[in-house]
């Protein structure tokens, strides 16, 4: 490995999944401003994730609609232009 090319600044990192609420500590070097208290008493800082293993459908061999960000919404919106 080359010296000096690896951030320094791991630190424990809450990721929480919002299809379905799972959470998860992991270490990252991700900047974020949201923090959350995680079981141990102790804040950390929080990285929402859209999917994770929990629910994405490889891993759990069934398929479910996740529509978080209003994906249809903003479809509707961005070709609303281009209706007859």
């Amino acid at each position: 490995m080359k010296n000096g090319i690896h951030p320094e600044n791991y630190r424990l990192v809450v990721f929480k999944d919002m299809s379905n609420e799972y959470a998860f500590l992991g270490k990252s070097t991700i900047n974020t401003k949201e923090t959350v208290q995680w079981e141990d008493g102790n804040e950390y800082p929080l990285v929402k994730l859209e999917i994770s293993h929990t629910s994405h459908p490889f891993f759990t061999g069934k398929i479910q609609l996740v529509d978080t960000a209003g994906r249809i919404d903003k479809f509707n919106s961005r070709y609303s232009k281009f209706k007859k």
